[in-house]
């Protein structure tokens, strides 16, 4: 075959070549995993892709592909100013997450992610501004958690979002708050009433305070008393069977030997009444003095008005 054949069929197989990779890069298209895709014919939407992989389509402009993200979606609102159901302003710093359910009625309804912010701007704002409406200030800030409520009225505004958004083909996953805040213009006075509440309740504390603590204090008494009785009729009782097992052992010594026993007791009384200061005027017949005496009773028949002055 000649040279120049060579060359034409040679050129003519890569000019098919190039014509097949050509339609095939015009009709052959690929869904990736982030992406849902509609496909539309002359505008009109023909075919919805929910599946990633390889796909095919008519070469444009008779067909062409629109591509929507399918991820989790981040809408801020920022500071918005809503009243209570007491009439209270407050400012919410809120946030909601979505993402495309129904990529054909995304695309009929919204057409973009600046026209989906732009709906669920009026979604969020209308659906919060309606519950906090149903609710008063002490329901979503305060220290009792029995008495919190926000989470409650947080969950029918992602219930009334969800329901709203389906309209535009998006799934509301979750309304958030950052911030629940005051006005600046309100807070000072704000902050003066939960001041005066506090002190209120530190008041009311501190009362309750002091009458658990009377009441502590008169059990104690009470008890001390209790028990200072018992003691005392116990120490009673003591002594008294200790003055009683005395009296016996006297008893029972002076038995066996008076004299002795008389002996010992009057020692025993010059032990408690005489000390080195002490002076004594006692008349002579005195017992107490028998014993400096001449160790025997006096006379019965010596002069009774006599005194012996001793000094020990």
């Amino acid at each position: 075959m000649p040279a120049k054949h060579r060359w034409l069929k040679w050129t003519v197989g890569l000019a098919f070549l190039i014509g097949i990779l050509v339609m095939s890069n015009l009709i052959i298209f690929v869904v990736d995993t982030t992406d849902y895709a509609v496909v539309t014919q002359f505008g009109r939407p023909v075919k919805t892709i929910l599946d990633p992989g390889l796909h095919w389509k008519l070469p444009e402009p008779i067909q062409t592909v629109q591509r929507y993200d399918n991820r989790l979606q981040i809408y801020e609102a920022g500071q918005v100013e809503f009243l209570t159901k007491d009439k209270k302003s407050v400012v919410v710093d809120y946030y909601g997450s979505w993402k495309i359910k129904d990529p054909l009625e995304f695309m009929k309804t919204v057409k973009d992610k600046v026209g989906a912010e732009a709906r669920l701007s009026d979604v969020f704002s209308s659906a919060l501004g309606v519950y906090l409406g149903r609710y008063e200030l002490a329901d979503l800030v305060n220290t009792d958690q029995q008495k919190m409520k926000l989470h409650d009225m947080l969950k029918q505004v992602l219930g009334e979002c969800t329901k709203r958004a389906a309209e535009y083909g998006i799934e509301v996953v979750n309304v958030e708050m950052r911030t629940l805040n005051f006005p600046e213009k309100n807070k000072l006075s704000v902050f003066r009433r939960m001041k005066a509440e506090r002190e209120q309740m530190a008041r009311q504390y501190r009362s309750e305070g002091s009458e658990e603590a009377a009441k502590i204090r008169a059990e104690a008494k009470k008890e001390q008393t209790s028990l200072l009785s018992d003691a005392y009729k116990q120490a009673e009782i003591i002594r008294g069977e200790g003055d009683a097992e005395a009296i016996r052992i006297y008893a029972k010594a002076f038995q066996k030997d008076p004299e002795f026993y008389k002996f010992i007791r009057t020692l025993a009384a010059y032990e408690k009444i005489i000390d080195e200061k002490t002076t004594a005027v006692l008349p002579a017949d005195s017992e107490l003095l028998r014993l400096f005496g001449e160790g025997r009773p006096p006379s019965r028949t010596s002069t009774p008005s006599k005194k012996k002055e001793t000094s020990k």
